[in-house]
């Protein structure tokens, strides 16, 4: 088995243990697509990967032990190795007792918290409403470089969507889930102010991203974008649909709490205390 392969079926074994991926999507991406990684430390033991420590970019590192080594110090190491080759940052997917108790002995402290929300799919949805002199309608091939642009612009302080540049949209449109009829843009005066891209994956819906331009912001362009892929991820029969946002966006909060979201996981970034 290739290191790529044991990397990707070790976090498939802690995933099954723990209900919860150690990898984000853009890891997995990486790792599938042999990209280069700031941090890639393991753990062999009788030539078997037990242990691994990942991050690509600026990303967070992700560190995840088999869960029938777990309890011997194998995570401390690690840790304190990435530590000392001077990370500072880790995301903690579902935030488990074991990655706090871990995080805390290393003296981390939570700096940042992501919420999952998720909605039944067979609850009622509110209507669409159609917003002046703006058209809502399905991708199209010539609509990377002005979709790019704008979640560049609309994401401009966030420290990870915001970094997507052409390639990684590419990337992530050659992912089995990618539908083109599940992602939907804003049109104004002929520009692209806006879009909802939803993802489908497991008969589990996803609110991927949605983007607007701060052109187009204050006018409820992002309640009728995220309305419009609700009612297409419903209609598509799923059982359920999540999204992902920042624990402490207020105004986001409040729109999705409006829209039947509760929260059911998070994620929280530990870094130097």
């Amino acid at each position: 088995m290739s290191t790529t392969d044991a990397r990707i079926a070790l976090a498939e074994r802690v995933a099954r243990s723990d209900g919860v991926s150690p990898l984000n999507e853009a890891s997995r991406i990486a790792i599938d697509a042999g990209a280069p990684a700031r941090v890639d430390r393991t753990t062999v033991e009788g030539g078997d990967l037990v242990a691994a420590a990942y991050a690509v970019g600026d990303a967070p590192v992700e560190l995840f032990v088999d869960p029938a080594h777990r309890r011997r110090g194998l995570g401390r190491a690690l840790l304190d190795a990435v530590l000392g080759d001077g990370e500072d940052r880790f995301w903690a997917h579902g935030d488990l007792v074991g990655a706090q108790q871990l995080a805390r002995a290393a003296g981390l402290a939570a700096v940042r918290t992501l919420l999952v929300l998720s909605r039944d799919a067979a609850v009622a949805l509110p209507d669409e409403r159609p917003l002046e002199d703006v058209t809502l309608r399905t991708w199209r091939d010539d609509d990377a470089e002005a979709l790019v642009a704008v979640n560049g612009r609309a994401f401009a302080d966030h420290p990870e969507q915001g970094a997507m540049d052409l390639a990684d949209l590419r990337a992530r449109m050659a992912q089995p889930w990618f539908d083109p009829a599940g992602l939907f843009v804003a049109e104004r005066d002929g520009q692209v102010v806006g879009f909802h891209w939803t993802k489908v994956e497991d008969d589990i819906g996803e609110v991927y991203v949605v983007g607007v331009d701060p052109s187009a912001q204050g006018i409820g362009l992002g309640k009728a974008l995220t309305l419009r892929g609700l009612h297409h991820l419903t209609d598509r029969g799923v059982e359920r649909i999540d999204l992902y946002v920042e624990g402490d966006n207020v105004p986001a909060l409040a729109t999705y709490g409006g829209l039947g979201f509760t929260e059911r996981a998070r994620d929280v970034m530990y870094a130097r205390a």
